[in-house]
C-alpha cells in the first residue's frame, strides 16, 4: 500500500516538474457536462453528460552523436631501482 502511494506521489511530482519547466503544456479544449440522473421505481438512469477533452503538447529531446578530439594525458610508470629501497625500522620507545 505504501509503495502505491509513493508511486502516485512520484507521478504527481514528475507532472508538476514538467509543467513548471515548460516541457509539458496542458490545455482544456472541451468542458465537462454533468449527466441527467433520474431515480425511478425501476432504478437509477443517467442520460447525456460529456467528459472533458484536453490538448497536451510535450517538448522534444533530440539525441545525436558528434565526433570530437579529446587530449588525454599520458602516464609513465617507472620501477624503482633495487638499491634505492632501504630497510624500514620501527624504533618506538
Amino acid at each position: 500500500m505504501r509503495a502505491v502511494i509513493f508511486v502516485l506521489i512520484l507521478a504527481v511530482l514528475v507532472v508538476l516538474a514538467g509543467l513548471a519547466t515548460g516541457f509539458l503544456n496542458i490545455n482544456q479544449i472541451r468542458g465537462a457536462k454533468v449527466p441527467q440522473v433520474a431515480a425511478t421505481g425501476n432504478g437509477v438512469t443517467a442520460k447525456g453528460g460529456q467528459a472533458p477533452a484536453f490538448d497536451v503538447q510535450t517538448g522534444s529531446v533530440k539525441v545525436g552523436t558528434q565526433e570530437k578530439t579529446v587530449k588525454v594525458p599520458s602516464l609513465e610508470v617507472q620501477k624503482p631501482a633495487e638499491n634505492q629501497a632501504g630497510t624500514v625500522t620501527n624504533n618506538a620507545m
